[in-house]
């Protein structure tokens, strides 16, 4: 069994910084990758960082320059520092898991529960 969870939201003013972190547990053999995603309110889902092992991390042209994404794959987690927020980064904030579990072959994907961030003009 996988689990991930987020946490680290809240409301803060814009100009403000809040960091959000990410960990996966349970059967883990292997990770891929741990990526950030928010929702606003009736607005789709849209991906705002992707950290992948060994890799450079990448950014949504929407927080470049602000936010800055890190992981430690050896814990399978991964932060979200994010700096200089907007009220436009209002959202539910979720992270997701691309990894293999223990004793398998195939790679999954596992979503947290989401985390509110709310930023106040």
């Amino acid at each position: 069994q996988v689990q991930v969870v987020e946490s680290g939201g809240g409301l803060v003013q814009a100009g403000g910084s809040l960091t959000l972190s990410c960990a996966a547990s349970g059967s883990i053999s292997k990770l891929n990758s741990m990526t950030w995603y928010r929702q606003a309110p009736g607005e789709q889902r849209e991906q705002v960082a992707h950290f992948i092992v060994g890799g450079i991390p990448s950014y949504s042209n929407s927080v470049e320059g602000r936010f800055t994404i890190s992981g430690d794959s050896a814990k399978n987690t991964v932060h979200l520092q994010m700096n200089d927020l907007k009220p436009e980064d209002t959202g539910v904030y979720y992270c997701n898991a691309h990894l293999r579990p223990e004793g398998g072959t195939r790679w999954f994907t596992y979503w947290g529960q989401g985390t509110q961030v709310t930023v106040s003009s």
